[in-house]
């Protein structure tokens, strides 16, 4: 009866302690990863040896894999990339080849590592960043939508796609032989398999699905789903190549169908649950003895790993012509180890690409790197406004700097500056326009600076918060200046920098949350408009003339709220 429910007993004792180690995580602002990885060694041989069969548990976190990397697979988007096209592809290539060859010559030469497959192979692991706790980091302090929040996530993406080539070149690399041989047979199974999987998904797949989808059976769609996946991942693991590669492949299939956003949101829950599985099953091997006889190793690899990628990545953010303050944001944002570097770890210990001593101490690598990438994201402003202000690296880097580009009448004055052109810049040219006033952009998107030029409206090309910049568009000269940036920490900057310049020019600043309300408004700004209470507002004004209150008792009640800067409708604070 014991050997009955042994499984469902090890299965229920590691999924409440994921639930409980990732509450805790996220208790302490932490990555839940992190909470995962303990509980996986508390519960685990090296813990509390709570698990009566723990290889039963780690075949489950091999669905977990799957699972993980069908659903990136399917949320892949090439718009996403095509944002920021210029630096995209061709600024990830260059990071994770320069990772990989720096890690390389300085593991082998270091003895490190035993021959150069094994560098390579490291410097794979920590050529990879994390989309998880990056893209967390930046949706809760509002900055996806700004350029070096689109620049990260850009890389990242690419990044993500290039983990499926790693998953499918590495297995080559321990076989015995002519190793050029192997990796051209590797490259030729890939080549082959994408191949099949191109015309599968133009004719096939598309229609397999929606066979599914027409039954209007919630089961069916989902068992389809996972029939797709698990399938491919198996084929590739026939091949030779690995599982996830498959499922990564399976994804993508898909990711282009008119049903890839139900398929995803079926398999969401079960990414979650049975990935949890497999960050609980890489904790099981945490061996504490060796970590903690490594510490001052592990503590020195942290230091390299973040400082050595933050410089290569800080060198190719400057090299394609972005400012200062964007490459110190970038390379500090994703200059950690992410989470896929656990499966490229995994991989490798298994096909004895590592030992587990090297395994164990990328663990605790990257373990550390996870923790301190929030802490690094919340430096990152203040560094790079003191690098700003060093006029010696301001004028050593603006030789090689492309975004300063200006289109500016020489007559120009009265004027009002726009910083910022996207939705919300976009509306307010449209409506000073319209009433002949005349408007200058600042705006450091190539995108929005190619509409600016067809449409013959002034503009500077560059980060509008740069004091440089900011002496270039006249502000001793201007009525107004508006900052509709999506960046609360630009916004902030450009507010200090601009009324050092001009004391007393009226500023009309855009607030992402209520907090910044009061502190921008001690900061200078005239008006300060927040678009989810301006939106409430709009509501209440067609709400009361509805319920039969005049137009004058309305305006009155509306200015009233915005005179006091919204205090009255504002959140109660806890």
């Amino acid at each position: 009866m014991e050997h009955e429910y042994s499984l469902v007993l090890d299965l229920t004792i590691v999924l409440v302690a994921t639930a409980l180690g990732g509450l805790l995580a996220n208790r302490l602002k932490q990555p839940v990863i992190l909470g995962y990885l303990t509980s996986g060694f508390v519960v685990g041989p090296f813990g509390f040896k709570l698990l009566n069969n723990a290889t039963e548990i780690k075949s489950l976190a091999e669905i977990g894999v799957a699972f993980l990397l069908f659903a990136l697979g399917v949320e892949f988007s090439l718009t996403e990339l095509k944002r920021v096209k210029k630096i995209a592809l061709p600024g990830s290539l260059l990071q994770i080849g320069l990772t990989i060859i720096l890690v390389t010559l300085v593991t082998v030469i270091t003895g490190w590592a035993n021959n150069f497959q094994q560098g390579i192979f490291l410097g794979a692991v920590l050529s990879l960043s994390s989309t998880a706790v990056v893209l967390k980091t930046l949706s809760e302090s509002g900055e996806t939508n700004t350029m070096h929040g689109q620049i990260m996530l850009a890389i990242l993406i690419a990044q993500d796609l290039a983990l499926g080539l790693m998953l499918a070149i590495f297995p080559a690399m321990n076989q015995s032989g002519n190793i050029a041989a192997a990796l051209g047979t590797a490259l030729i199974k890939i080549v082959l398999f994408v191949g099949v999987a191109l015309i599968l998904s133009r004719w096939i797949v598309p229609q397999l699905i929606s066979i599914f989808a027409a039954t209007e059976s919630n089961e069916l769609f989902l068992l389809g789903v996972i029939g797709l996946c698990l399938g491919v991942a198996l084929t590739t693991a026939a091949l030779g190549l690995s599982i996830a590669m498959g499922a990564f492949v399976a994804g993508l299939m898909i990711s282009e169908v008119d049903y890839a956003d139900q398929a995803l949101a079926k398999i969401l829950p079960l990414r979650d649950t049975f990935s949890s599985l497999f960050f609980a099953s890489i904790g099981m091997l945490i061996d504490p003895t060796i970590l903690i006889n490594n510490l001052g190793v592990i503590l020195g690899l942290v230091t390299l790993v973040m400082i050595g990628k933050a410089a290569i990545i800080l060198c190719i953010v400057l090299g394609f012509g972005y400012s200062l303050k964007n490459g110190i944001l970038v390379s500090f944002g994703i200059n950690q180890i992410g989470e896929f570097s656990f499966v490229l770890a995994l991989l490798g210990l298994r096909l004895n690409l590592i030992s587990q001593q090297t395994y164990f101490l990328l663990l605790g690598t990257t373990a550390i790197t996870l923790v301190l990438t929030p802490f690094w994201l919340k430096a990152a402003p203040g560094i790079a406004v003191k690098l700003n202000r060093i006029p010696w690296l301001i004028n050593f880097l603006q030789r090689f700097s492309t975004n300063q580009t200006l289109s500016i009448p020489e007559t120009i004055n009265n004027h009002v500056v726009v910083a910022g052109y996207g939705r919300v810049g976009q509306v307010i040219v449209k409506i000073l326009q319209s009433q002949q006033y005349p408007v200058l952009v600042i705006e450091n998107s190539e995108a929005s600076v190619q509409r600016l030029r067809m449409h013959n409206i002034p503009y500077i090309f560059g980060d509008a918060d740069s004091e440089l910049l900011l002496e270039k568009a006249h502000l001793d000269k201007a009525k107004a200046l508006a900052i509709a940036l999506p960046d609360p920490a630009s916004t902030r900057l450009l507010l200090r920098n601009a009324l050092a310049i001009a004391p007393n020019l009226d500023v009309i600043a855009r607030s992402h949350t209520d907090k910044e309300i009061d502190f921008l408004t001690q900061m200078g700004a005239k008006e300060v408009v927040q678009p989810e209470f301006e939106a409430a507002l709009e509501l209440g004004n067609h709400l009361l003339k509805t319920l039969g209150e005049t137009e004058s008792y309305i305006l009155t009640v509306l200015k009233a709220i915005r005179t006091d800067q919204y205090l009255s409708i504002r959140p109660e604070r806890e």
